[in-house]
């Protein structure tokens, strides 16, 4: 969800059992966490290929702060605490976003030994200047905005869900934050199918003159897969040949040099997989994957209003399996190929005959 830089050149080479020995530590930490949250799961967009399904509304008060009261228990053992702000869009309960973020500044004020971290997936279409600005000084410092060609590509997939357009409403967004000096990191996921690939030059370009002079900026060009949603049966995806031509012939657009900055490659380890990383829904429910969240299993247990963690170590255990067996697909997406157990259903969250916050 989050993408991550490459090493730099100057790093010493690492052997594969090094490098999973590294991420396993850093997985495996009980002094560094990352939540999830998801202020809401509703979306003012309805993109073609979008998974969700928008059952759930707003994170209701006892959940905030149950967030709230977990950052205060894990505070005092922490050496890294990281938070990536998900949705639906987060921006339509931006005042819970906002509520939640000055909780965990304040926090963390007095405490050198704590490196906070904050990230946000946006649409983009309410992240005005002044929006960026506050998010800002609370602490989130880095934006991924999804932008799928110029706007008359772009217009039939990101779609509102008034049936209306959205490029021109971020693009102009994209074009006041370049005009701050707010410091902080915006990242353009740039979304390829085979019905857009013709029209990527003419966008690339475009970024390529408009932002990437600006270090704030850089780009991940991302195939469109399928993920589960209602229209995935109609959805035509980029084939893995198909894939990797486009996206070295699409990078010579922005850049020359392979290594720069601008462009980041996906992490070889998901989130997921790490027990130190949790979602938190806005029904309270405790999760792992973004991705999967219909799917049963993804339910591993339930934030408590005391700020506690009931977590099911049997449903926990498949999403962590590649640790155990040093097995790189298993860590890189535990999703895919994951046993199922016999685990009893957890009767949390928001269960049969319970309506939606």
């Amino acid at each position: 969800m989050t993408p991550g830089t490459s090493a730099k050149a100057s790093a010493p080479a690492q052997s594969a059992d090094e490098a999973f020995r590294s991420e396993m530590l850093a997985s495996l930490t009980s002094d560094s966490l990352h939540l999830i949250l998801l202020p809401t799961e509703q979306c003012n967009f309805r993109c073609v290929y979008c998974y969700e399904d928008f059952q759930i509304g707003r994170m209701a008060d006892v959940t905030v702060q149950a967030v709230k009261r977990l950052v205060d228990r894990r505070i005092g053992e922490l050496r890294a605490l990281g938070v990536s702000w998900f949705g639906g869009e987060p921006l339509l309960a931006r005042s819970i976003v906002e509520d939640i973020s000055s909780h965990i500044t304040a926090a963390v004020a007095n405490r050198d030994s704590v490196a906070y971290t904050a990230d946000m997936t946006t649409n983009g279409y309410l992240l005005d200047a002044a929006t960026f600005a506050r998010l800002t000084s609370l602490g989130i410092r880095s934006y991924q905005v999804s932008l799928d060609g110029p706007q008359t590509v772009h217009d039939r997939t990101r779609i509102r869900a008034n049936g209306h357009g959205s490029f021109a409403r971020i693009w102009e967004n994209l074009l006041a934050i370049r005009r701050t000096r707010t410091d902080a990191q915006v990242l353009l996921r740039v979304h390829l199918t085979p019905a857009n690939l013709p029209a990527m030059p003419e966008l690339l370009r475009n970024i390529r003159d408009t932002f990437l002079s600006d270090e704030r900026f850089s780009v991940l060009l991302r195939p469109v897969e399928h993920m589960g949603g209602p229209n995935d049966a109609r959805l035509d995806v980029l084939d893995q040949r198909q894939r990797d031509i486009a996206i070295t012939e699409l990078r010579s657009l922005l850049t020359e040099d392979e290594a720069s900055p601008s462009l980041f490659d996906a992490p070889h380890v998901c989130y997921a997989s790490r027990p130190n990383s949790l979602l938190i829904r806005a029904d309270g429910r405790v999760g792992k994957c973004t991705v999967a969240l219909n799917d049963p299993a993804n339910t591993i247990g339930e934030l408590s209003p005391d700020g506690s963690l009931r977590i099911d170590q049997a449903r926990l255990d498949p999403w962590v399996r590649g640790w155990q067996a040093t097995d790189w697909n298993a860590v890189g997406c535990p999703y895919a190929g994951m046993p199922r157990r016999e685990a009893p259903l957890l009767s949390i969250g928001r269960g049969p005959g319970r309506p939606a916050l």
